[in-house]
C-alpha cells in the first residue's frame, strides 16, 4: 500500500518522517522532476520480478527500451 508520495527534497529534509511509513508498512514512492524515480519499500514487503517489470506499462512507457539504453 502506498503511504506517501514524496519528492527527493522532501525526502532529503524529512527522512525520519518516510522512514515511519515504511517502518509502519508502507511504501514511500519518491520523485523527482515530476517523475517517479524510485520507492521505499518495507523489506518484509514481497517483489516480484514480473509486478516490477511491468510498473509503468499500463502508462504506455516501454520498460525493454528503458533498459536497453
Amino acid at each position: 500500500m502506498i503511504g506517501a508520495i514524496a519528492t527527493a527534497a522532501e525526502m532529503k529534509v524529512d527522512f525520519d518522517k518516510y522512514l515511519n511509513i515504511v517502518l509502519a508498512g508502507n511504501e514511500v514512492v519518491v520523485t523527482k522532476d515530476g517523475k517517479v524515480i524510485g520507492r521505499l519499500v518495507p523489506y518484509s514487503a514481497p517483489v516480484s520480478f514480473l509486478s516490477d517489470s511491468l510498473v509503468g506499462v499500463r502508462d504506455g512507457e516501454d520498460n525493454d527500451k528503458k533498459r536497453r539504453r
